[in-house]
């Protein structure tokens, strides 16, 4: 695995909303207890999105962020246990 390949972050805020744009959530490293690391492969249009998320400019309908959030939290403890 190619470290430039990937994009990794633990906001799962950020990483959620990378989800709800269509990015695959490719893993999730749980090597740190106290915080996951969300990866996502990188494609022509993530730093795009990093960059629209932290200056305010994404729109995302709340309810499918939900849901998105609910698939992520769901696949995170699942990978826990």
């Amino acid at each position: 695995m190619n470290e430039n390949d990937y994009y990794k972050t633990t906001d799962i805020t950020l990483a959620t909303t990378l989800y709800c744009y269509g990015l695959k959530l490719e893993a999730i490293d749980r090597t740190n207890f106290t915080r996951a690391t969300f990866i996502f492969k990188r494609n022509s249009e993530l730093d795009g999105l990093i960059q629209a998320f932290w200056s305010h400019s994404l729109k995302v309908d709340p309810l499918l962020f939900f849901n998105e959030l609910k698939q992520i939290k769901t696949r995170l403890y699942q990978e826990i246990n």
